[in-house]
């Protein structure tokens, strides 16, 4: 769907315009223009999460020790419990140790929280971290 550009002005400090002017050259962005509708997309996408009633997808990532073999249960029932919101996960030795896997989640915003908070709070998980996007439906 194509729609139309409009243009629109903003006021900011000059700290903060130099500061964002960095950022932006870092980021390797070509204008202003594209920095601020990517920092506008991703608000919006965090509110379209937040929701909870929007569909979403997402990845959550967590570290732990193998050698915890209640753990690994305890993560396989929680992944069986939700397979209808889990499309795919992969499984990294790390090291003799720790092992990272990366599950790929799509559903609802508030069925995606459920499912990693209970993932990352199983107990032996060292580190998880849910980062969610959106499904992309509805952004422009």
């Amino acid at each position: 769907m194509k729609t139309a550009i409009k243009r629109f002005g903003i006021s900011l400090d000059s700290l903060l315009l130099k500061a964002f002017d960095s950022l932006i050259t870092k980021k390797g962005y070509s204008n202003r223009s594209e920095a601020i509708r990517d920092l506008i997309r991703d608000s919006l996408v965090q509110r379209e999460w937040e929701s909870g009633n929007k569909e979403c997808i997402g990845t959550i990532t967590i570290v732990y020790s193998h050698h915890r073999n209640e753990l690994l249960d305890t993560l396989t029932e929680i992944q069986h419990n939700f397979h209808t919101s889990i499309i795919s996960s992969m499984h990294v030795h790390m090291d003799e140790h720790n092992c990272l896997e990366v599950i790929v989640v799509k559903g609802k915003g508030a069925e995606i929280k459920k499912i990693a908070d209970r993932l990352i709070v199983a107990k032996g998980v060292k580190h998880g971290k849910l980062t969610v996007t959106t499904t992309g439906k509805e952004l422009v």
